[in-house]
């Protein structure tokens, strides 16, 4: 996966609670969008032409096997930029009547555009497509519900990677718990004051959120009109508590991740190992390039030996807007894209994105390992075992004042090394009222 996928997307407060809309009542069942399914199949009785906003690289390439063998629906990609910039861009449009047919949105911005009103629920006309996907993967598209508002396109379930070199030197042993994770932290920071296993970061928050996803936290829920905020529930104060503790007692780092600094300790070997996503090789491509062949991956530690729960950091899906007036024809492009064999090997060969979708995570264009691991020829079957227990997420309209707040708030209680509880409490304590203030009804 190239790396802009696992970035935040922050949205603009007030574009994020613009319609102040309790998310139950958002899908398309409950309104006469031009996206609704009549409008679509009427729409649809002649050749159509369908726009497609996507910040890929080359999916025009993915694009045009779809439109060299569906003549009747021409899809067209519109290149955009990933992030904030597409976000604000499709509330606005959709606002305006002119959102595209289609568009390409991480899991944690689907509440928001549901929120305001911008995706279709397809549940009728995504073609049992559920079938293909992780049941935690799938349930960050329904938002625990019977809608459906997007296809999964790709994941980045978390995993554990470490240098086998040094890990052999100091006598270490890869860590299937997070105890043991945390004795191997000490233990190699008692053996060589300059080293440590791991640092904490907070500049990307997207991290913390997978390890919270791991340990079953829920920061988002809904009960009919009303959202219950929890994103200092009983799982992500362990979490919490866990690195907190690490990094006050100093068997951790404290200095956050894709600085030169952080660059340097991973090349030269002052950082053995790193908790993230299926991405990172290509980080490390960049990061740590003396390192390659260095390097190997395992499964996530587990809070309670024997399990294999793993989180996920950064993905997005393929949804249909209301706007589009041939939904229909948009939902059947959205499935084939990412459950069709050849729209999926092309997505992993020609745009780097680690699929959705199970039956693609091993073999066609993943059947080798990643030119940085060399040695482990087992890295995809590995990483497919993995993903396929990724626990699922709940995320909310306002991720993008949850993920601000953890950038402050944590990032001083690690530079501080003072506990992370407070941290904790002071992001819930933001988020809530962020939601309060636009005029959401919650609970927490």
């Amino acid at each position: 996966m190239h790396v802009a996928l696992h970035r935040r997307l922050a949205v603009p407060t007030a574009l994020a609670a613009a319609a102040a809309l309790a998310l139950s009542a958002c899908s398309s069942s409950g309104g006469s969008g031009s996206g609704s399914k009549d409008s679509g199949t009427k729409a649809q009785s002649g050749p159509v032409s369908l726009t497609f906003w996507s910040w890929a690289p080359n999916m025009d390439k993915v694009v045009a096997l779809w439109n060299g063998s569906h003549p009747d629906i021409k899809v067209t990609v519109e290149k955009q930029a990933s992030g904030d910039d597409l976000l604000t861009k499709t509330i606005t449009a959709a606002k305006a009547g002119g959102a595209p047919d289609l568009v390409q949105v991480e899991y944690q911005a689907l509440p928001t555009l549901v929120s305001n009103d911008v995706l279709a629920d397809i549940a009728g006309q995504q073609g049992g497509t559920k079938s293909q996907f992780a049941d935690g993967v799938w349930q960050q598209v329904t938002l625990g519900t019977d809608a459906v508002y997007a296809i999964p396109e790709d994941t980045g379930p978390l995993m554990f990677y470490y240098r086998k070199d040094l890990f052999k030197k100091y006598g270490l042993t890869v860590p299937t718990t997070w105890q043991q994770f945390a004795d191997t932290a000490r233990t190699l920071h008692s053996k060589d004051p300059k080293k440590y296993l791991t640092t904490f970061s907070s500049n990307d928050a997207g991290l913390f959120a997978g390890l919270a996803q791991q340990a079953g936290a829920k920061w988002w829920t809904t009960s009919g009109d009303t959202w219950k905020v929890a994103l200092n529930d009983d799982a992500t104060s362990k979490v919490a508590d866990f690195w907190g503790g690490l990094v006050q007692e100093k068997a951790i780092d404290n200095q956050p991740m894709y600085t030169p600094a952080w660059n340097k300790a991973l090349n030269d070997g002052t950082q053995l190992a790193w908790v993230s996503a299926v991405w990172a090789p290509g980080v490390f491509t960049s990061a740590a390039p003396d390192t390659k062949g260095k390097w190997a991956m395992a499964p996530l530690p587990q809070w309670t030996a024997g399990e294999s729960a793993t989180g996920s950091w950064g993905g997005s899906a393929t949804g249909v807007t209301k706007n589009s007036k041939h939904a229909d024809a948009a939902a059947k492009f959205a499935a084939w894209l990412n459950t069709d064999p050849t729209a999926v090997q092309a997505l992993v060969q020609d745009a780097g994105i680690y699929p959705a979708a199970t039956s693609a995570q091993t073999g066609g264009a993943l059947a080798k390992a990643p030119d940085f691991f060399p040695d482990q020829a087992d890295f995809y079957a590995t990483a497919a075992q993995i993903a396929g227990n990724t626990a699922p997420a709940a995320w909310g309209p306002n991720v993008n004042v949850a993920y601000s707040a953890f950038k402050d708030a944590f990032g001083k209680a690690a530079q501080n090394r003072t506990p992370f509880g407070a941290a904790l409490t002071a992001v819930q304590q933001a988020t809530l009222a962020d939601m309060k203030k636009q005029g959401f009804k919650t609970t927490g």
